[in-house]
């Protein structure tokens, strides 16, 4: 099968919005990830899965820690500055969870220890151990079949 089928059949399966930080040599950075779930309850674990090709790729396997921003509707402009589709013309709110940096005004943030690390093809599974969560309240972005979608 060829890539662009695989990509549009993932594509049928409608995901959360989240960004990905981390903070290195002083500099914080952070890219939009989908590829996200939560593994288990005790410990609590969640798993991210981030391209080879990546900046954060190297980055994250050094610091070993990560803060996860799970995106409001209110919030796509995030998820394009994030992944590169627009350009980042604004001052972006960071907070700082548990020594880690987290977007501002996300429905739900997590801090992240990385415990395991797993090769799959091209990408790198992170497999963290959360040691804070917070709250905001309010309704997720969604993605769905290469497009931005809301609850409503």
């Amino acid at each position: 099968m060829d890539n662009r089928l695989f990509r549009d059949a993932m594509g049928k399966f409608a995901t959360g919005i989240t960004i990905v930080t981390t903070e290195y040599n002083g500099e914080i950075m952070g890219m939009t990830v989908n590829a996200f779930m939560s593994v288990s309850l005790d410990p609590k674990l969640i798993a991210i899965s981030i391209d080879e090709k990546a900046r954060m790729y190297d980055k994250l396997q050094v610091t070993k820690k990560f803060g996860l921003s799970i995106l409001a509707e209110d919030q796509k402009d995030l998820s394009m500055i994030f992944a590169k589709q627009i350009n980042n013309d604004r001052e972006i709110a960071y907070l700082r969870q548990d020594n880690v940096p987290v977007l501002d005004a996300s429905i739900a943030t997590l801090s992240c220890h990385v415990k395991e690390t797993a090769n799959a093809g091209d990408h790198m599974i992170f497999i963290a151990e959360v040691t804070d969560v917070k709250m905001n309240g309010g309704d997720p972005i969604l993605f769905y079949g290469g497009q931005y979608h809301t609850l409503d």
